[in-house]
């Protein structure tokens, strides 16, 4: 599986050895890498094939002085989809109204027929890159046939109701970005942690110091602005429980075994 990392906060704030901590985990997540800079105007973004540790762009990335209020950061470990950059993490997309959609997720879908029309039309071969397009496709929809109604109220319940579509049976743990808010979600116990202070919030996948870490909620959508929570879902019950047999069936199918 991979790891994410996601921060938002209401000042910005260095990150680098936070980074630092994340990517060294790539030692067991060595499929690829990606980072999102999401405060930056226009919004940073880096992802390459390469494991964390071997990239000579991610080192460069990180000599430098890396502040910010919003970022996502992901390491890969394959598990649908080639290794090639395509495939790496974060996925980014524009929506009918123009706005930004980055989105990174650990987790795997072995079923869900609101994904399968989009194999067709992503670039690359995972199944999280289908959950962005999605979600692209969802609010292109809503705001050709409501305009100006299809404000960020309507916009945070379309991604809650969303996400609960493709929850059943799957593991999807997201980090999203609409340019606005940062959207948070897990459905399988112990795979998601922050850490809050006065600044923010930081997620991670694996707390990144001794500091006060806590688990995320479970199967509940929260979204943040400036570092602090501006929306929460209603819980769902589709909590994903770990099968190593579901998981090799869908190995060999993807792998043509």
């Amino acid at each position: 599986m991979c790891e994410l990392m996601g921060l938002s906060a209401n000042k910005r704030i260095r990150i680098n050895e936070e980074l630092r901590t994340f990517y060294s985990h790539s030692v067991n997540h060595h499929n690829g890498w990606g980072l999102a800079i999401l405060d930056a105007d226009p919004v940073f973004a880096c992802k390459e094939a390469d494991r964390a540790l071997d990239s000579p762009n991610l080192k460069k990335i990180l000599a430098c002085d890396i502040t910010t209020s919003s970022c996502i950061a992901h390491i890969r470990r394959a598990t649908i989809g080639e290794i090639n950059a395509k495939n790496s993490h974060p996925f980014s997309g524009v929506d009918a109204s123009g706005r930004r959609w980055i989105l990174a997720h650990n987790g795997t879908i072995f079923d869900s027929d609101v994904l399968a029309p989009y194999q067709h039309m992503q670039e690359g071969t995972t199944d999280s890159e289908r959950i962005l397009l999605y979600l692209v496709d969802l609010a292109g929809r809503h705001y050709r046939a409501d305009g100006p109604l299809f404000n960020a109220n309507r916009r945070i319940r379309m991604v809650d109701e969303a996400i609960k579509a493709i929850t059943p049976g799957n593991k999807v743990n997201l980090l999203i970005h609409d340019g606005e808010y940062l959207y948070v979600h897990k459905n399988q116990a112990g795979t998601l942690h922050m850490k809050r202070d006065e600044a923010g919030v930081l997620f991670s996948t694996q707390p990144l110091d001794d500091g006060a870490w806590e688990e995320f909620p479970q199967n509940q959508l929260m979204v943040y602005k400036d570092g602090r929570p501006v929306y929460a879902g209603e819980p769902h019950g589709n909590t994903y429980i770990h099968d190593e047999e579901k998981m090799k069936i869908l190995y060999f199918a993807y792998s043509g075994l």
